[in-house]
């Protein structure tokens, strides 16, 4: 009991040492399928849990669901428990398929015994909604996110903070579903429940603030975003330890505003600070330190310097091709990017080639009016527009033009980038008017949305 007391108030190395000596009682006076050695198996496995040593906290988790599955009947819910926790290890080891096999077993175990409004399945479809956004299977995600908003609202009070969680879950969903109306409306609820629960500098309110912030960058209003963003490092860095995963969430989030308003060298500044923190907390195929690498990639891409970006890319690739399935999101970026790279130092077979890995993979998982479909179509235009093929560039153009002008603001810095595109085809077509009409559209979005020093807007310039 001392050492689950010292577990709670975090003292781990104590907890483990209490629970070693009662585990060698145990061990030596009772028989080898008693529920007591299950009981400090599954102690020790969340001691180890809690220190992030999941390769040990699972060899205990094992033990115990060896000695449950040998005493219990079949759908006793302490086995429930024992799939579910040894699902979360694989699932925080990132690996997706069998944690969705323990998390399966505990649901069906729980479905059967429990009422239907019980927090034990709430948990249970959280835990695969979570999953499912995981590996980029956002349509699954929502519904198991929904059912766990359908329960709490039946059996918990309106401003009760596992609501705010719901709702902040859910507003993610629809944000990487492209639905940013809806995104925006959970982001707005999750953050009302907070501000009547919780204290100002709460870590919560940073979830909120930060979720508000990414929703703002991709609507191109940027210098919202940062505000959004800053306030959630203040909050961060008032409350977490120096080395935080969250840390380098917020440097890389204040990194990517930077980049977005043309601000390279801090960009470049921020997405280190983040890789740094990475780099010392975390295992070297993690998914993050591919995402940081991808950013870091793209500064290098836009500054012109070519093979560090290419270098940076093929980083996050390797780390992707080792943990995530074949048709996840970030496969799409990662491709998309390295053709970028290669459409600038103009081998286009190439980038032709990795520009429709992306689409393909954008194809089967997006809604088809994503705006990552937009951007694909855009790639493969920019390729077939330097092979001097102008009428295939400017049908993927408008392809790409037809899905932006539905999903984005009128003012989105992105649409601009479209409008010039349209722009420079017409011009090798020789329709000059037309040309500078699309030209013209873009110069009046940059004028409103970027900052005067902005390189696109010098460009946009040019053009006319």
């Amino acid at each position: 009991m001392l050492g689950i007391v010292k577990n709670g108030q975090g003292e781990y190395i104590e907890a483990i040492t209490l629970l070693e000596k009662s585990l060698k009682i145990f061990q030596k006076y009772r028989p080898p399928n008693h529920p007591d050695l299950a009981i400090s198996y599954v102690s020790h496995g969340l001691i180890y849990d809690n220190m992030s040593e999941y390769p040990k906290a699972l060899s205990y988790y094992e033990k115990a669901l060896e000695i449950w599955q040998n005493t219990l009947p079949s759908n006793h819910s302490d086995l429930g428990t024992s799939y579910n926790n040894i699902g979360r290890l694989h699932h925080n080891m990132e690996n997706y398929p069998k944690a969705l096999s323990y998390y399966e077993k505990a649901l069906d175990i729980w479905q059967k015994t429990l009422p239907s409004n019980h927090p034990d399945l709430a948990t249970s479809y959280n835990n695969i909604g979570f999953l499912y956004d995981n590996m980029g299977e956002y349509s699954k995600a929502l519904s198991y996110y929904q059912k766990v908003m359908k329960i709490q609202q039946k059996v918990l009070p309106p401003y009760h903070p596992a609501l705010a969680t719901s709702y902040n879950n859910i507003g993610i969903l629809y944000y990487k579903m492209g639905d940013y109306s809806k995104a925006l409306s959970y982001y707005e609820k999750a953050l009302d429940v907070r501000q009547k629960i919780l204290s100002p500098n709460h870590v919560s309110f940073a979830i909120s603030y930060n979720n508000i912030g990414i929703l703002y960058g991709d609507m191109g209003e940027y210098s919202k975003a940062l505000s959004y963003y800053e306030k959630t490092l203040e909050i961060r860095q008032k409350t977490l330890l120096p080395n935080h995963s969250d840390l380098a969430t917020s440097y890389s989030n204040i990194g990517f505003m930077y980049d977005k308003m043309g601000n390279y060298s801090k960009a470049l500044l921020f997405y280190e600070k983040a890789l740094e923190i990475q780099e010392k907390t975390l295992p070297s195929n993690h998914s993050d330190l591919a995402t940081s690498d991808n950013n870091i990639g793209l500064v290098y891409y836009k500054m012109g310097d070519y093979s560090k970006a290419l270098s940076y890319h093929e980083k996050a690739l390797n780390i992707r091709q080792k943990t995530l399935p074949s048709n996840h999101p970030d496969f799409a970026q990662s491709y998309n990017n390295i053709a970028a790279v290669y459409s600038n130092i103009r081998e286009n077979s190439k980038a032709l080639l990795y520009y429709e890995k992306a689409l393909e993979i954008r194809e089967r998982t997006f809604p088809p009016n994503h705006p990552d479909l937009a951007t694909s179509y855009n790639n493969i235009g920019l390729v077939y527009y330097d092979m001097n093929d102008c009428s295939k560039a400017l049908s993927c153009y408008q392809k790409a033009l037809k899905i932006i002008e539905k999903t984005l603001p009128l003012n989105h810095p992105d649409l601009a980038t479209f409008y010039n595109n349209v722009g420079l085809v017409y011009i090798e077509l020789g329709k000059y008017s037309k040309s500078l009409s699309y030209h013209e559209k873009a110069v009046e979005i940059r004028e409103k949305a970027l900052p005067l020093n902005h390189p696109d807007l010098a460009t946009s310039y040019n053009n006319i």
